[in-house]
């Protein structure tokens, strides 16, 4: 056990040699703050494309693949600005979908592939820019890199480079019953992933010519959805809480103040 132990501990020591501490973004929140990478970006984005692929199969097998002219424009605003944040998130190939579902949801996976669940415009009623707010949001999970991030904390707590990639990277696990369900989307959940994808997916908004003020109305809606009494999947990697959006409100005022 020992030296099985310290074999591990060997290859992830090597791996902190290769990679170790990164800075995904050039500007924005968190582009200051040293993220631990163990994974290549290479490997994880081929990863995540394939499990991109993998939900577009299922939902194609569904004919759930719809249009909407809404998630495209506003999509299509916010994916011009990226490269403002990360240079090379420019190159990457970009993909959109809009997926009908009831459920209220939307992601967006390491390398530029979009999905929103219809439930999101259906059940929220959301306006352009509070689509902005959501859609930003999880674009601004990508271009900090949040999954690899995730996976390469999870590798360091475990101490099993086995374990970890045999559960794959992370992008994908069986939860809940809709589109995501089957090929649900693992988000990554912590305070301070959601925070600082809240605050830089409202820069991003802003730069693309939304209004911040969105954001809050976005998450007055989820709130007011779950108080409802409807139970939301989306809540369980995205918790929504007064706190959440005093915080939002106080990055809304410091930008304007910037401005000013």
């Amino acid at each position: 056990m020992i030296r099985k132990f310290s074999l591990i501990a060997s290859l992830i020591a090597t791996s902190l040699a290769f990679t170790g501490c990164q800075i995904s973004t050039m500007a924005g929140i968190g582009h200051d703050r040293k993220q631990l990478m163990l994974y290549s970006k290479d490997e994880f984005y081929k990863q995540s494309d394939e499990s991109y692929k993998q939900i577009m199969s299922y939902a194609y097998s569904q004919k759930a693949v719809v249009k909407s002219p809404q998630v495209d424009r506003v999509a299509k605003r916010l994916i011009a600005q990226v490269g403002y944040y990360r240079a090379d998130s420019v190159d990457w190939e970009w993909e959109v979908n809009t997926l009908h579902d009831n459920d209220i949801n939307a992601f967006c996976l390491s390398g530029g592939k979009i999905g929103v669940l219809t439930g999101m415009m259906s059940r929220l009623k959301v306006t352009d820019d509070e689509l902005a707010a959501i859609i930003g949001h999880e674009i601004a999970h990508a271009l900090r890199d949040h999954g690899r991030e995730k996976m390469s904390k999870k590798l360091i707590s475990s101490l099993g480079i086995l374990a970890a990639s045999s559960a794959g990277l992370g992008d994908i696990a069986i939860s809940g019953t809709s589109i995501l369900g089957e090929y649900g989307y693992n988000l990554p959940g912590s305070r301070s992933l959601e925070s600082e994808a809240d605050l830089l997916g409202l820069e991003l908004m802003v730069r693309a010519g939304y209004k911040p003020e969105a954001a809050i109305s976005f998450w007055q809606k989820v709130i007011a959805t779950e108080q409802s009494g409807v139970k939301l999947d989306f809540l369980s990697t995205h918790p929504a809480n007064q706190k959440r959006i005093d915080n939002i409100q106080a990055h809304i005022i410091k930008m304007k103040s910037k401005q000013a």
